[in-house]
């Protein structure tokens, strides 16, 4: 038969963190049956064909012996997962006239995407916050998308969100004999109130001085080194940061949402992340998996911290090249990731929490078990972490075993809300100081920065210059105790630093001296 029918849909395909507009052209004419997808298309887009077929018959409509050519316009730019089958089935239904849209459905302004199974259904798919973000932008109105991802977007404004469960839904909606009612959207408010803090540090015994440097910590946005014995509590305490952080912004909570959603870390039917994360990856994970990359550039473990913790837990035993990469995201709180195929930039803007002990066996300095180590196999333990990472974090603490009575004590101890408290009353002093810089936190502070806020007493100053001669050290860390000194003196309401700021954020970096020197 020598007739020839075109058919369009709109769909958005994802590169990086960021959606684009994607236009399925459908061309269905006579000659040999079959489907064939072109516009740069991988492995996954390219099978869409098979479960397009067996999804459409299974819809109850027919899948005529036509030859059908899709395009995936632009051509340039890289088709990945299964994302496009709803859109390539609404397009072949219509080239081949098995789907008559309703005048009141506008192709032109309709996003369509999620991946379909053979007997018909909807599925979730990677990536949908960043997709129906872009779609907004582009100034797109409606989006019918799988049903599950539909939380996700709750909190878009000016989207019209149409969650679907089925091919034959989407087919009666467009057809318009039973529309697909829109999805009511929430405001971040409401769901910032089903905010549930898992570790809480009621449930920390003793560790005063440790719970006095988290609060530093979460108060100021500073990086954070616990050395202690096994058991101590360090991974607890570090998994209590969180709960003591104040809550995301709604910008926050898309930024962080969207890493999450394009890597598949989002379960099916869960909302915008409204918990700041904690990323805690094993100490064998790879240099790929810690910063980021391979083949498709995707994002590693320092963005899906972004705007929160990443906790390293045994710090000395992670590759020396994992833990040197790191360096970058720590200063500039980007990272960029080149391959042959696909460049990307992703955010990692976060706080790093590591924890080690103080030697292979554990308990080098131990006040309760005797160090088997020799000191030469302290030395090499040690000089795993270098220098330069030594001096990107803030607070260095030690952590001891905590005595059976105290764990056993009857005296409640402060609440994660008690500590968040104090925490969010420095973070608002200093939103307040910086709301006309590029930063909100003590620890992002520039050079420049620094000499215009973080003014000090006359003792003050002379204690840390002679902190700094004393203790040789450098002049990052010299700007680092300077930011630490101004948190503390922002959690006591005082405008100038004091001696006594200066003399906590200095105690913070005695570690350094006792185990590196």
């Amino acid at each position: 038969m020598d007739y020839a029918l075109m058919a369009k849909a709109l769909s958005m395909g994802v590169a990086g963190v960021n959606g684009f507009p994607v236009h399925v052209e459908v061309f269905a004419t006579g000659g040999i049956p079959g489907m064939e997808i072109i516009g740069l298309p991988d492995a996954s887009v390219r099978e869409s064909r098979d479960r397009v077929s067996a999804a459409v018959i299974n819809s109850g409509r027919q899948m005529l012996p036509r030859r059908i050519t899709v395009n995936l316009a632009p051509a340039d730019m890289k088709k990945e997962g299964p994302s496009f089958d709803l859109p390539i089935a609404v397009g072949v239904l219509t080239g081949m006239r098995e789907l008559l849209p309703s005048p009141d459905y506008d192709p032109e302004d309709t996003v369509l995407f999620g991946e379909l199974s053979l007997d018909g259904q909807v599925r979730p798919i990677n990536g949908a916050l960043p997709m129906v973000i872009s779609a907004r932008e582009c100034g797109y109105k409606s989006v019918i998308l799988p049903a599950d991802n539909a939380r996700e977007v709750a909190c878009i404004e000016g989207m019209r969100i149409l969650p679907a469960s089925t091919l034959a839904q989407v087919i009666r909606h467009i057809e318009g004999t039973e529309e697909i009612v829109p999805q009511q959207q929430l405001s971040y408010g409401d769901l910032c109130q089903e905010r549930i803090i898992t570790a809480d540090m009621s449930r920390i015994r003793g560790q005063q001085a440790a719970r006095r440097a988290l609060e530093v910590a979460a108060a100021g946005g500073h990086n954070m080194l616990m050395i202690g014995v096994p058991g101590s509590g360090k991974t607890m305490l570090a998994r209590c940061l969180p709960g003591i952080l104040p809550p995301m912004t709604l910008e926050e909570s898309l930024e962080t949402t969207r890493i999450h959603s394009i890597s598949g870390r989002l379960a099916p039917g869960s909302g915008l992340m409204v918990i700041r994360p904690f990323s805690a990856p094993h100490h064998s994970t790879s240099v790929i998996s810690l910063i980021g990359g391979g083949p498709n550039a995707k994002p590693g473990e320092v963005s899906l911290a972004h705007n929160g913790v990443l906790f390293l837990d045994e710090l000395p035993e992670f590759s020396r090249s994992a833990l040197e990469a790191l360096r970058q995201p720590l200063e500039d709180g980007v990272v960029s990731i080149s391959r042959i195929r696909r460049q990307a930039q992703y955010q990692s803007s976060f706080m790093l929490v590591a924890a080690m002990n103080p030697c292979p066996c554990g308990y080098f300095g131990s006040s309760t078990r005797v160090c088997r180590c020799t000191p030469n196999e302290i030395r090499k333990y040690l000089d795993r972490i270098s220098g330069p990472l030594l001096d990107r974090i803030d607070l260095q603490i030690e952590v001891d075993a905590v005595p059976v009575k105290e764990i056993n004590a009857s005296v409640l101890c402060e609440s994660s809300a008690q500590v968040a408290l104090r925490v969010a009353a420095a973070r608002k002093i200093q939103q307040e100081r910086y709301r006309k810089e590029p930063f909100f936190c003590n620890a992002q502070l520039s050079n420049d920065a620094l000499r215009r806020y973080c003014t000090m007493s006359p003792d003050a100053e002379a204690l840390l210059s002679a902190a700094v001669e004393a203790m040789h050290l450098s002049m990052r860390a010299y700007s680092r105790i300077l930011k630490t000194a101004r948190t503390v003196a922002d959690l006591d309401h005082a405008e100038i630093i004091a001696s006594a700021h200066v003399a906590e954020a200095v105690q913070y970096r005695e570690l350094d001296q006792k185990y590196w020197r």
